[in-house]
C-alpha cells in the first residue's frame, strides 16, 4: 500500500499534527505563532488547521507558518497536498501545483511579468 495516495482528510489531519508537534516542540502557543506571523495567521485559523477544520489552507499561510516555525516550506507544501513529496513523482508527471494556486494571487502586472519571465524561460530551451 506503499502506492496508495493521502485524500483530503488524511492529508489535512497529517498536516494539522504536524503543525502541531512543531508549535509545541519550540514550546510555542497559537498566539505566540499569530504573533511571529504578523498576524497573518490568526490562533483561531491556526487551531482549525491543527484539528483539521481546514483542509487547504493557502500557499500564503503555509510561506508564514514556514518561517515563523522554521521548516522547511516543500515540507508544508508536500502535507498539504499542493506538490507531489519527492521521490513519489512519476515519469512525465508534472509538479507546477503551487504555481497554479499561487497565480490566482497576482495582480495583473505582476501577471504580465510572470508570463514575460516564463516567455523568457522557454526562448532559452529552444
Amino acid at each position: 500500500m506503499a502506492d496508495e495516495e493521502l485524500d483530503d482528510t488524511n492529508t489535512a489531519e497529517s498536516l494539522g499534527r504536524y503543525l502541531k508537534s512543531v508549535r509545541l516542540g519550540h514550546k510555542m502557543t497559537l498566539r505566540d505563532v499569530e504573533s511571529a506571523t504578523g498576524k497573518e495567521v490568526s490562533n483561531a485559523y491556526l487551531s482549525q488547521l491543527e484539528s483539521g477544520t481546514i483542509k487547504k489552507p493557502s500557499v500564503h499561510v503555509l510561506y508564514a507558518l514556514s518561517t515563523s516555525l522554521g521548516v522547511p516550506y516543500e515540507t508544508l507544501m508536500e502535507r498539504a497536498g499542493y506538490i507531489v513529496p519527492s521521490g513519489q513523482k512519476t515519469e512525465g508527471q508534472k509538479h507546477g501545483k503551487a504555481a497554479t494556486y499561487s497565480i490566482d494571487n497576482l495582480s495583473s502586472d505582476e501577471e504580465k511579468e510572470l508570463l514575460n519571465y516564463l516567455n523568457f524561460i522557454r526562448s532559452k530551451r529552444k
